[in-house]
């Protein structure tokens, strides 16, 4: 133990915050509940990371060493991003385990799917079963027919190496119903696509949406947040909704929704035309070259009425005067017009940005982002005042995520195995989605023509997160589409309901996962482990898979897919196999304590040296601890060096005159003018270092010769760069150029309607301008989430649910009284294919105009014993007309008997309205997101209204989808290809199968 951590770890008789580490195998406390008798408990605490949601917070789980059982979670003290603080998610676990509606065992369906018969089947079964078909499936040439469907959070590089293992283009997402707005709008100016803010040292901070209660790493971010603010660092929230964050900025702006690029460009404009941004920065790093050696890009600005006058050179002075002349007209007078902000407000708030300098943070990811066709320009509109201000990877700025992420890499890999292209996951309309078009699968299916041999949903919940969940539950009840469909599930769910097999996997205490995640400056790996096991085997017991030691036979992925690799591949003919063989013992099905053991010896930097130090093996010290801080140096990496062993064997273009070659002491110009070597500007090497970090990253770029580029050339150096096409931040995307998209290639925003009609993919499909407030129509925000909740992984967790149950609608006072409600009325919300009902929360919390309603709550079931946790769930009967369906609530949660006595003291009735239902898809023509909100008409329910009502037509839904596809532009694209090669993909096949087939 540290000096440091001695001294936050005071030995046990005094007062301190958590168990020191060197009492974890034997540690006494008195049972609060025996109070006032002094009861000793003697427990044995075992390290894990919390399963409700993406921060991968730290737990420690208390183990009774008299029952054998957990008896609670609290924080790990040594995580370095949860620092012991956890959110009411991490502790409610303990009820998530002993919740008395759990699936214990792997269920096969009886009877009609959806029928709710189920009977038990043994993990032999099921495995037998899966693996022939997908041998089968495999062997015949339909791979596309095997689909992986994953929701969060699942452990980066390991299905999508099983996936690769079987040559199957198999991966698909929920991540274009979540994020991927936010992802494209980051990406195309960094090539990496996400944020990893450093609040700690920030002067001044600027978030989209609720990220104290609610953001993406929210407790890991808020302690930072918080921490800064008591430092005297000012808070700016954008958000339409008073959100609990709103409510503790020193700034709440409350924008028209899908107007926040407007009020961005304006700030931006404001440190433009004021110089009061960092020239030298700008000047270094980012590509305005690119921009003003392209004539015909100038050209077309300037035909389109956004540049008054073409630059007069190639200068950095000409790109700052284009920069003032393109975004002159954006003024705060002409923002607030447009957003409702008041213009005083943006410019105090710009005025807080140039004076925070570089140590200006931001973030957003769902909100407005996820919200709006075009919300993926929303980031690049934020993005850019980061890049202005210098403000990224510096201290106290916007970090890109994988220079603070770290994934290792395995024994072995599956390099490029998959030689297709799944079309039903990347379809040629959306040749730029950041992710598979997963939350469209129905459409595409049924366009199509396709089917599903067999589909897994692993931890996700389409029926309820998805828009048009009918349509998913038509796709799933027909064997025609679907042969057999596999819930992967720690909880009863909507979707599980209709599944063949529901296959029960483990919590935060039941399963392995390596994480890492963007929580703040440093990089850093937990190690989720099943803690009973853990326990077992440290008392001598052998265990041979985790389900033995688990509840019931509680299994988890990572073991499960290595034994349904060998029954796909028995004799290794099929080339599978290998790669789940043991680096230990040639030939032998590989352990998962080998499977990690191997990456802690061998992957990790500094973790062996630091287990050394405690005389520990790796796999002990990660079992003990259950982390490990690699590093800190996450700062300015564009800057660093290109190591001299690499330029050793490296040609060099200098970016100031692409027709100069500079070589070096192995390679001469006249002979690389020969060969005819590229002149593209960058550090190419034939063999680029070998890889350390297998997080997700961009590229590989490569020049004609087949060269992988290894940095690019600053101010004379060879320094190591962006993930981008230039190498450097992009504020002109040659990407979105090249890709047929060339109007919204800068940041950009219509400053008129004449401009909208022109521009339509950046301008909200709910703009106010769209909405007739006197036909009782309105923007509904649906994409805010209760910070107790998180989607389908805290089903079963009591506390939560008593805490939260409703989402009512959110209405302003205005809007009530016209509606003539009041809180606790019923209001009937009705879009384009449907309508839900529900209560009315009457609040100055949300603007005139706008009406808002949760989306984690509305939770339902078929039959009054299983389908979702009876918790929080209301019974429901469907009803099916052709194409339009029913729902209609019978009863809220009530109480019920069970081994949890809590189960019997109920008081709530209900269960919230399951209000995605009514969303048809909506995906963003470029960015592929489901562009989640809506207009809606809001009318006072009739007499025959009831709480909880719903009835879409799932025909309508499926024009509105084909609407929305034909804003797309399809590939090819340059060269005949399906997508850039150097963009990010979950799973990328062989390169040759980027280029389209020619008829």
């Amino acid at each position: 133990m540290s000096t440091t951590e001695k001294k936050i770890f005071e030995r046990f008789g005094k007062l301190s915050s958590f168990p020191p580490p060197d009492r974890w195998d034997d540690w006494e406390e008195l049972d609060a509940k025996a109070w006032p008798r002094q009861v000793k408990k003697n427990y044995r605490l075992i390290p894990t990371v919390c399963f409700n949601c993406e921060a991968a917070c730290g737990l420690l789980a208390y183990i009774d060493k008299d029952t054998g059982n957990i008896r609670k979670l609290e924080g790990h003290p040594l995580h370095p991003a949860s620092r012991g603080r956890n959110c009411a998610k991490g502790p409610a676990t303990i009820g998530q385990v002993t919740n008395p509606d759990r699936v214990l065992y792997p269920m096969r369906r009886k009877g009609e799917r959806g029928g709710g018969q189920w009977e038990r089947v043994s993990w032999n079964e099921v495995l037998d079963d899966l693996g022939g078909r997908i041998r089968k499936a495999i062997q015949e040439n339909r791979k596309d027919e095997v689909v992986y469907h994953v929701g969060r959070p699942g452990e980066d590089m390991f299905t999508e190496r099983v996936l690769s293992a079987w040559g199957v283009d198999g991966h698909n997402s929920h991540t274009n119903v979540c994020s991927s707005g936010a992802r494209t709008g980051y990406m195309f100016w960094m090539g990496m696509d996400r944020p990893a803010p450093d609040y700690t040292d920030a002067r001044f901070i600027l978030m989209l949406s609720a990220h104290l209660e609610s953001g993406h790493y929210f407790n890991p971010n808020a302690q930072r947040i918080i921490e800064a603010k008591q430092k005297g660092t000012k808070i700016c929230v954008i958000d339409t909704r008073l959100s609990n964050t709103a409510s503790r900025a020193d700034y709440w702006m409350s924008p028209w929704p899908g107007t926040e690029t407007a009020l961005l460009l304006a700030i931006a404009n404001y440190l433009i035309q004021n110089d009061l941004f960092n020239a030298e920065y700008v000047r270094k790093w980012v590509n305005w070259d690119e921009l003003l050696a392209d004539r015909a890009y100038l050209d077309f600005l300037h035909e389109t009425g956004y540049l008054d006058r073409m630059p007069s050179g190639s200068s950095f002075k000409d790109f700052v005067q284009f920069l003032k002349d393109v975004y002159r007209s954006y003024t705060f007078e002409w923002a607030e017009a447009e957003t409702g902000v008041k213009a005083q407000m943006l410019e105090d708030v710009a005025k807080e940005v140039a004076r925070a300098g570089s140590a200006f943070s931001s973030n957003i990811w769902r909100n407005a982002a996820a919200g709006h066709r075009g919300g993926w320009m929303i980031a690049r509109a934020l993005f850019f005042i980061n890049v202005l201000m210098g403000a990224v990877g510096k201290p106290g700025s916007m970090l890109p995520n994988s220079w603070v992420k770290f994934v290792p890499g395995p024994f072995n890999e599956p390099h490029q195995n998959v030689r297709y292209w799944n079309e039903n996951h990347f379809p040629k309309e959306f040749p730029l989605a950041n992710f598979e078009m997963g939350f469209c699968l129905p459409d595409i299916l049924q366009d199509n023509g396709k089917r599903l041999e067999v589909y897994f949903t692993r931890v996700l919940n389409p029926v309820w997160t998805f828009p048009n969940g009918f349509a998913w539950i038509d796709m799933l009840s027909d064997e025609s589409k679907v042969g057999i469909h596999a819930a992967l599930t720690p909880t009863w769910s909507e979707t599980a309901q209709y599944a063949d097999y529901v296959l029960p996997m483990g919590l935060a205490t039941e399963r392995h996962d390596l994480h890492s995640y963007e929580t703040h400056a440093a990089q850093w790996i937990g190690f989720r482990q099943p803690v009973l096991r853990v326990a077992k085997e440290q008392a001598g017991e052998k265990i041979e898979f985790t389900y033995q030691a688990n509840p019931g036979e509680v299994w988890e992925e990572n073991e499960f897919w290595i034994e349904l690799s060998w029954r796909i591949d028995p004799d290794g003919s099929m080339g599978i196999r290998k790669y789940f063989e043991s680096p230990y013992r040639p030939g032998s099905k590989i352990t998962i304590e080998e499977y990690y053991r191997w990456i802690f010896e061998n992957s990790v930097p500094g973790l062996p040296e630091a287990a050394a130090k405690e005389g520990l093996s790796p796999m002990e010290y990660m079992r003990r601890y259950g982390t490990f801080q690699i590093t800190t140096d996450v700062f300015s990496l564009n800057e660093k060096p290109v190591p001299e062993e690499v330029l050793k064997e490296a040609t060099i273009v200098a970016p100031a005159d692409h027709n100069h070659l500079i070589a070096n002491e192995n390679k001469e110009v006249a002979a690389a003018e020969e060969a005819g070597v590229s002149r593209k500007p960058g550090v190419w090497a034939q063999k680029p270092p070998k890889k350390i970090n297998f997080r997700p990253y961009p590229g590989p770029f490569k020049n004609e010769q087949g060269d992988v580029r290894v940095g690019i050339v600053v101010d004379g150096k060879p320094v190591e760069g962006f993930p981008t096409p230039s190498g450097k931040l992009e504020f002109f995307s040659t990407t979105l150029k090249d890709w047929n998209w060339k109007e919204y290639a800068i940041p950009i925003y219509p400053r008129n309607q004449e401009e909208r009609k022109k521009m339509p993919h950046v301008i909200s499909h709910v703009h106010p301008e769209s909405i007739d407030r006197n036909n009782s129509e309105f923007i509904l925000l649906p994409t805010f989430r209760l910070p107790t909740l998180i989607h389908t992984r805290t089903n079963g967790a009591k506390w939560l649910y008593e805490i939260s149950h409703a989402n009512p609608i959110w209405l302003s006072p205005v809007d009530a009284k016209k509606l003539g409600v009041t809180t606790g009325d019923l209001v009937k919300l009705s879009t384009e294919v449907g309508y839900f009902v529900d209560k009315v929360w009457v609040t100055e919390g949300i603007r005139p105009g706008v009406i808002a309603c949760s989306h984690h709550l509305g939770r339902w079931r078929l039959h009054e014993d299983q389908g979702s946790d009876r918790w929080n769930s209301s019974v429901v009967r469907l009803q099916k007309d052709g194409t339009k369906w029913r729902m209609k609530q019978v009863h809220g949660p009530t109480p019920f008997k069970s081994d949890d006595p809590d189960s019997e003291r109920i008081w709530w009735t209900e269960g919230g309205v399951h209000q995605n239902l009514i969303f048809p898809a909506h995906p963003d023509p470029i960015s592929g997101m489901m562009c989640w909100h809506q207009k809606v008409r809001a009318l006072k329910a009739s007499a025959d209204d009831q709480y909880g009502d719903v009835q879409v037509d799932t025909q309508k839904a499926h024009e509105v989808y084909h609407d929305w596809l034909k804003l797309t532009r399809p590939a090819p694209g340059p060269g005949g290809m399906r997508r850039p090669y150097w963009m990010m993909r979950p799973l990328k096949p062989h390169p040759d199968y980027y280029k389209m087939p020619t008829e």
